[in-house]
């Protein structure tokens, strides 16, 4: 009898591990070719007067880090309302064009350029240090391994990576102002908007999806699209101060 209960239970926790198993194979995102795909094109807008960028101060190598001005870049808003550095993507994408490629990340007058970098998961982030000083490397996350290094000078560059998709934060322990975000994507349905606020997603494949925008200090925000066989999608938010 106890033979019989102990081969059900060995039973039981295999198929339910092998649903596992599965229901996480078929969440992966499977890219390659798309045929009659579409385009998202759209704006992130800061609803209201915009606030004014603060001004950084720089207390330390200043003969490399105080050329220029230094402003905050948590939230840049254009003159016409657009919202620089949030990333839009879409959340519920499992299949569609090729997924590859590295990014960069440059630690260049002591600020991280760009300030906000999109890294496909699982591939290697290079970390460039263009300044010739030391820098310290430290992530901040919830899904993956943080990371804490040092940058001398004569290291110009080091690779990590990172297996989870999430929004890293990205800080330098020698320079306290220098803060940047990594996002780490799952699929290549990422974009970064630019000075102007805008962004731009290709070769969608058809169908219906909920499109999400995530900026540092303003949070996050969904709708839904619907992307036409060939064709363009406009999509607009419209982000409040908290």
């Amino acid at each position: 009898m106890l033979n019989k209960i102990d081969g059900l239970v060995r039973t039981v926790g295999f198929a339910a591990c092998a649903g596992l198993v599965g229901l996480s194979a078929a969440s992966a995102y499977e890219g390659g070719a798309v045929t009659g795909g579409g385009t998202i094109k759209g704006m992130v807008k800061f609803a209201g007067a915009a606030p004014e960028q603060a001004t950084l101060e720089v207390n330390k190598d200043k003969e490399v880090c105080a050329v220029g001005e230094k402003k905050s870049k948590e939230l840049v808003v254009g003159a016409d309302g657009g919202i620089k550095y949030a990333v839009v993507s879409l959340t519920n994408i499992t299949k569609g064009k090729a997924f590859n490629g590295n990014a960069i990340l440059d630690q260049k007058g002591c600020e991280y350029l760009p300030h906000v970098v999109i890294v496909p998961k699982g591939s290697e982030l290079e970390i460039k240090n263009s300044d010739g000083i030391l820098h310290n490397i430290h992530t901040y996350s919830e899904k993956n391994k943080p990371v804490n290094r040092a940058q001398p000078k004569f290291k110009k560059v080091i690779k990590e990576k990172f297996t989870e998709g999430e929004m890293v934060k990205v800080t330098c322990d020698v320079h306290g102002w220098m803060t940047g975000w990594l996002a780490v994507a799952e699929h290549p349905y990422y974009a970064v908007t630019d000075e102007t606020g805008t962004f731009q997603l290709t070769d969608v494949p058809a169908g219906e999806y909920e499109i999400k925008v995530w900026q540092e200090k303003l949070g996050e925000s969904t709708q839904k699209v619907t992307v036409p066989a060939g064709g363009e999608a406009a999509v607009t938010f419209e982000l409040a101060a908290k």
